[in-house]
Protein backbone atom coordinates (compact mmCIF):
# COMPACT_ATOMS: atom_id res chain seq x y z
CA UNK A 1 0.00 0.00 0.00
CA UNK A 2 1.84 3.79 -1.16
CA UNK A 3 1.75 6.13 1.32
CA UNK A 4 0.68 9.57 -0.29
CA UNK A 5 3.66 11.77 -0.06
CA UNK A 6 2.58 15.19 2.46
CA UNK A 7 5.04 18.08 1.86
CA UNK A 8 4.48 20.51 4.73
CA UNK A 9 5.99 23.32 3.08
CA UNK A 10 5.17 27.20 4.67
CA UNK A 11 4.73 29.92 2.07
CA UNK A 12 6.90 32.61 3.33
CA UNK A 13 5.50 36.31 2.85
CA UNK A 14 7.26 38.07 0.39
CA UNK A 15 10.21 40.88 1.92
CA UNK A 16 8.88 43.89 2.49
CA UNK A 17 11.73 46.11 1.72
CA UNK A 18 11.53 44.80 -2.21
CA UNK A 19 8.01 46.12 -2.20
CA UNK A 20 8.65 49.18 -1.26
CA UNK A 21 10.19 51.57 -4.42
CA UNK A 22 13.39 53.30 -2.83
CA UNK A 23 13.00 57.27 -3.32
CA UNK A 24 15.48 58.61 -5.58
CA UNK A 25 15.48 62.00 -3.93
CA UNK A 26 15.96 61.26 -0.58
CA UNK A 27 14.96 64.15 1.98
CA UNK A 28 18.30 65.01 3.86
CA UNK A 29 17.20 67.40 5.36
CA UNK A 30 14.41 69.13 6.31
CA UNK A 31 13.89 72.31 7.82
CA UNK A 32 11.47 72.82 11.09
CA UNK A 33 12.22 76.41 11.35
CA UNK A 34 10.87 78.18 7.71
CA UNK A 35 8.64 81.19 7.89
CA UNK A 36 7.08 82.33 4.99
CA UNK A 37 7.10 86.29 6.56
CA UNK A 38 10.28 86.15 7.49
CA UNK A 39 10.54 85.75 3.43
CA UNK A 40 8.28 88.17 2.56
CA UNK A 41 9.43 91.24 4.63
CA UNK A 42 12.66 90.96 2.96
CA UNK A 43 11.80 90.93 -0.37
CA UNK A 44 9.74 93.95 0.90
CA UNK A 45 12.76 95.51 2.10
CA UNK A 46 14.75 95.14 -0.93
CA UNK A 47 11.92 96.51 -3.23
CA UNK A 48 12.30 99.96 -0.92
CA UNK A 49 15.79 100.05 -0.69
CA UNK A 50 15.82 99.89 -4.97
CA UNK A 51 13.11 102.85 -4.62
CA UNK A 52 15.00 105.02 -2.76
CA UNK A 53 17.90 104.37 -4.71
CA UNK A 54 15.80 105.14 -7.90
CA UNK A 55 14.36 108.28 -6.44
CA UNK A 56 18.11 109.46 -5.37
CA UNK A 57 19.57 109.21 -9.12
CA UNK A 58 16.13 110.95 -9.95
CA UNK A 59 16.86 113.89 -7.77
CA UNK A 60 20.63 114.01 -8.90
CA UNK A 61 19.79 114.04 -12.56
CA UNK A 62 17.49 116.51 -11.95
CA UNK A 63 19.37 118.81 -10.11
CA UNK A 64 21.99 118.73 -12.45
CA UNK A 65 20.01 119.80 -15.34
CA UNK A 66 18.75 122.58 -13.76
CA UNK A 67 22.26 123.92 -12.43
CA UNK A 68 23.29 123.53 -16.36
CA UNK A 69 20.08 125.47 -17.48
CA UNK A 70 20.99 128.34 -14.69
CA UNK A 71 24.66 128.60 -16.08
CA UNK A 72 23.50 129.30 -19.54
CA UNK A 73 20.94 131.47 -18.68
CA UNK A 74 23.50 133.28 -16.64
CA UNK A 75 25.32 133.93 -20.05
CA UNK A 76 23.32 133.87 -23.24
CA UNK A 77 26.25 133.91 -25.17
CA UNK A 78 27.31 130.38 -24.39
CA UNK A 79 23.98 129.19 -25.81
CA UNK A 80 25.36 130.12 -29.14
CA UNK A 81 28.77 130.05 -28.53
CA UNK A 82 30.62 126.52 -29.94
CA UNK A 83 30.77 124.35 -32.78
CA UNK A 84 34.00 125.21 -33.54
CA UNK A 85 37.27 123.99 -31.43
CA UNK A 86 36.99 127.55 -29.36
CA UNK A 87 33.37 126.49 -28.42
CA UNK A 88 31.09 124.50 -26.23
CA UNK A 89 27.48 124.43 -27.77
CA UNK A 90 26.11 124.29 -31.25
CA UNK A 91 25.99 126.81 -33.99
CA UNK A 92 25.76 124.93 -37.63
CA UNK A 93 22.01 124.34 -38.82
CA UNK A 94 21.23 126.50 -36.44
CA UNK A 95 18.26 129.71 -36.79
CA UNK A 96 20.32 132.26 -35.04
CA UNK A 97 18.17 135.22 -36.71
CA UNK A 98 18.68 138.61 -34.62
CA UNK A 99 21.53 137.54 -32.50
CA UNK A 100 23.68 139.28 -30.68
CA UNK A 101 27.47 138.29 -31.51
CA UNK A 102 28.68 141.71 -31.68
CA UNK A 103 32.52 142.09 -30.40
CA UNK A 104 32.67 138.06 -29.80
CA UNK A 105 35.66 136.34 -30.20
CA UNK A 106 34.34 133.16 -33.03
CA UNK A 107 37.98 132.37 -34.36
CA UNK A 108 36.64 129.06 -36.69
CA UNK A 109 33.65 129.12 -35.84
CA UNK A 110 31.20 126.57 -37.89
CA UNK A 111 28.03 128.44 -38.65
CA UNK A 112 27.78 126.13 -41.79
CA UNK A 113 23.62 126.20 -43.30
CA UNK A 114 22.83 128.28 -40.21
CA UNK A 115 20.17 130.64 -40.57
CA UNK A 116 21.83 134.38 -39.92
CA UNK A 117 19.49 137.32 -40.79
CA UNK A 118 19.70 140.15 -39.27
CA UNK A 119 22.18 138.80 -36.67
CA UNK A 120 24.48 141.42 -35.24
CA UNK A 121 28.38 140.52 -35.79
CA UNK A 122 29.75 143.68 -35.67
CA UNK A 123 33.71 143.99 -34.90
CA UNK A 124 33.47 140.37 -34.37
CA UNK A 125 36.74 137.93 -34.37
CA UNK A 126 35.53 135.54 -37.05
CA UNK A 127 38.84 134.76 -38.62
CA UNK A 128 38.45 131.37 -40.36
CA UNK A 129 35.00 131.06 -39.15
CA UNK A 130 32.64 129.17 -41.94
CA UNK A 131 29.20 130.35 -43.15
CA UNK A 132 29.10 127.68 -45.66
CA UNK A 133 25.75 127.37 -47.06
CA UNK A 134 24.52 130.23 -44.24
CA UNK A 135 21.65 132.56 -45.21
CA UNK A 136 22.79 136.01 -43.95
CA UNK A 137 20.51 138.56 -45.35
CA UNK A 138 20.67 141.87 -43.77
CA UNK A 139 23.45 140.96 -41.19
CA UNK A 140 25.65 143.26 -39.94
CA UNK A 141 29.34 142.45 -40.62
CA UNK A 142 30.75 145.58 -40.47
CA UNK A 143 34.32 146.34 -38.93
CA UNK A 144 34.61 142.38 -38.50
CA UNK A 145 37.12 140.32 -38.76
CA UNK A 146 36.74 137.87 -41.49
CA UNK A 147 40.26 136.89 -43.15
CA UNK A 148 40.45 133.39 -44.23
CA UNK A 149 36.06 132.98 -43.55
CA UNK A 150 34.07 130.99 -46.14
CA UNK A 151 31.16 132.36 -47.42
CA UNK A 152 30.79 129.46 -50.44
CA UNK A 153 27.48 129.44 -51.43
CA UNK A 154 26.32 132.01 -48.41
CA UNK A 155 23.57 133.96 -49.12
CA UNK A 156 25.37 137.96 -48.09
CA UNK A 157 22.39 139.80 -49.94
CA UNK A 158 21.87 143.35 -47.64
CA UNK A 159 24.77 142.91 -45.65
CA UNK A 160 26.34 145.36 -43.79
CA UNK A 161 30.46 144.82 -44.38
CA UNK A 162 31.73 147.91 -44.29
CA UNK A 163 35.21 147.98 -42.78
CA UNK A 164 34.91 144.70 -42.77
CA UNK A 165 38.60 142.68 -43.76
CA UNK A 166 37.84 139.71 -45.94
CA UNK A 167 41.26 139.19 -47.06
CA UNK A 168 41.56 135.57 -48.21
CA UNK A 169 38.08 134.59 -47.52
CA UNK A 170 36.23 132.26 -50.03
CA UNK A 171 33.54 132.75 -52.13
CA UNK A 172 33.13 130.06 -54.34
CA UNK A 173 30.67 128.98 -55.50
CA UNK A 174 26.38 130.79 -56.22
CA UNK A 175 27.72 133.33 -53.15
CA UNK A 176 25.54 136.91 -53.77
CA UNK A 177 26.64 140.31 -52.45
CA UNK A 178 23.57 142.09 -53.84
CA UNK A 179 22.43 144.86 -51.75
CA UNK A 180 25.02 144.80 -49.50
CA UNK A 181 27.45 147.61 -48.35
CA UNK A 182 30.66 147.34 -49.22
CA UNK A 183 32.54 150.32 -48.07
CA UNK A 184 35.98 150.41 -46.59
CA UNK A 185 35.74 146.35 -46.87
CA UNK A 186 39.21 144.97 -47.45
CA UNK A 187 38.88 142.34 -50.66
CA UNK A 188 42.22 140.99 -50.76
CA UNK A 189 43.01 137.62 -52.11
CA UNK A 190 39.63 136.57 -52.22
CA UNK A 191 38.72 134.67 -55.11
CA UNK A 192 35.77 136.30 -57.10
CA UNK A 193 33.87 134.93 -60.12
CA UNK A 194 33.79 138.15 -63.11
CA UNK A 195 30.15 138.78 -62.66
CA UNK A 196 30.95 138.93 -58.84
CA UNK A 197 33.77 141.48 -58.98
CA UNK A 198 32.09 143.69 -61.67
CA UNK A 199 28.83 144.01 -59.50
CA UNK A 200 31.15 144.43 -56.78
CA UNK A 201 32.92 147.37 -58.52
CA UNK A 202 30.18 149.56 -59.49
CA UNK A 203 29.12 149.99 -55.57
CA UNK A 204 32.59 149.91 -54.00
CA UNK A 205 34.17 152.67 -52.37
CA UNK A 206 36.72 153.87 -49.12
CA UNK A 207 39.42 152.45 -47.30
CA UNK A 208 39.78 149.78 -44.79
CA UNK A 209 40.96 151.82 -41.54
CA UNK A 210 42.91 148.56 -40.39
CA UNK A 211 44.80 147.76 -43.39
CA UNK A 212 44.63 151.30 -45.17
CA UNK A 213 44.14 149.57 -48.52
CA UNK A 214 41.20 151.02 -50.73
CA UNK A 215 38.29 148.82 -51.50
CA UNK A 216 38.15 149.40 -55.10
CA UNK A 217 42.20 148.18 -55.48
CA UNK A 218 41.43 145.43 -53.66
CA UNK A 219 38.90 144.15 -56.39
CA UNK A 220 40.91 145.41 -59.04
CA UNK A 221 38.24 147.41 -60.23
CA UNK A 222 39.08 149.33 -63.46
Amino acid sequence: MAIPSVCLCTKLPPNPNKLQSPNPFPLTHQSSSFSPQVSLNSVESSRNALASFGESISRASFLALLSASLFLASDPALAFKGGGPYGAGVTRGQDLSGKNFSGKTLIKQDFKTSILRQANFKGANLVGASFFDADLTGADLSDADLRGADFSLANVTKVNLSNANLEGALTTGNTSFKGSNIEGADFTDVPLRDDQREYLCKIADGVNPVTGNATRDTLFCK
